[in-house]
């Protein structure tokens, strides 16, 4: 069975995780899977005291701070299931009747991967636990995910606001009328007014592209309106998104296109550590 993923951690961005998840759940009328990662790296399951034999008097301190390791798994463990009934009965007061709980000892990458065959959105926090007002970090394995899960991503802010409208960076790419046809096929954006946004020279090639991915975009009963822009990827989306108020940004991963190299180059940081609004990865 297809899930919408939630990933719960202690950052600031749970409880709007728990509600941008909830939103989606109904909207597309999917079940919910709440996901608590304990990082193996930080709370080994067991620890490893290879290499400990022959100390001497000192085995009984690497003991003592191997059992310390374990009691801290432990809390972890159960503050991980704290966590996870607190955000289930969040997303059941929002309305989500079908809910179930996962809590696993991987990586984040590793247990999302595991999971993608059931998986139909995946939602993340932007930003990581050590994020502050004054320091704000995007989550630490954030670009890892995004390069490994073929998965839609929704990445959230820390406040939740109820999604009005929708905009879709597209470049006419093949691999971009493959994400069109997968925006199509969701009900996640369905009767939500969509923007059509392209970056680049204003042509009739262009405006032909735009005018084919809005036919396919027909069965989500939207209001589509279609836009060219011209300049660098990243200031030109921004700029049209604030313009028209536009509450959720959707891109995909395109190739070698501009927009690929917007969400997978150099600006990346910038762009994820900047974002105000939930913003789609469709991969």
């Amino acid at each position: 069975m297809l899930r919408v993923v939630a990933c719960i951690d202690g950052s600031r961005a749970a409880p709007a995780v728990c509600d941008y998840a909830a939103w989606a759940s109904r909207q597309m009328a999917t079940p919910l899977l709440l996901l608590h990662v304990l990082d193996e790296e930080r709370y080994p399951a067991e620890p490893d005291l290879a290499g400990s034999i022959g100390l001497g008097s000192r085995e009984q301190l690497l003991d003592e701070l191997a059992e310390l390791d374990r009691r801290r798994a432990k809390l972890a463990l159960e503050h991980g299931h704290h966590m996870l009934d607190e955000a289930e009965r969040r997303v059941r007061e929002a309305g989500v009747e079908d809910v179930i709980q996962r809590q696993r000892h991987d990586t984040l990458t590793e247990s999302l991967l595991a999971l993608e065959n059931q998986t139909r959105l995946l939602v993340m926090g932007l930003h990581g636990e050590s994020s502050s007002d004054r320091d704000v970090h995007i989550g630490s394995q954030l670009e890892t995910v995004i390069r490994s899960v073929h998965r839609p991503i929704l990445l959230v802010p820390d406040e939740y606001t109820a999604p009005k409208s929708a905009m879709l960076a597209f470049d006419g790419s093949p691999t971009a009328f493959r994400g069109v046809e997968l925006l199509a096929g969701s009900p996640v954006l369905k009767g939500m007014p969509l923007h059509l946004v392209m970056v680049g020279p204003d042509t009739n090639d262009r405006w032909e592209q735009l005018n084919r991915a809005k036919k396919m975009l027909s069965e989500l009963d939207s209001e589509i309106t279609l836009a060219i822009r011209a300049g660098d990827v990243e200031p030109a989306l921004h700029e049209y998104q604030e313009e028209h108020d536009i509450d959720i940004l959707v891109m995909g991963a395109y190739g070698h296109s501009r927009i690929r190299q917007f969400l997978v180059g150099s600006t990346t940081t910038t762009m994820l550590k900047t974002a105000h609004k939930p913003l789609v990865i469709l991969r």
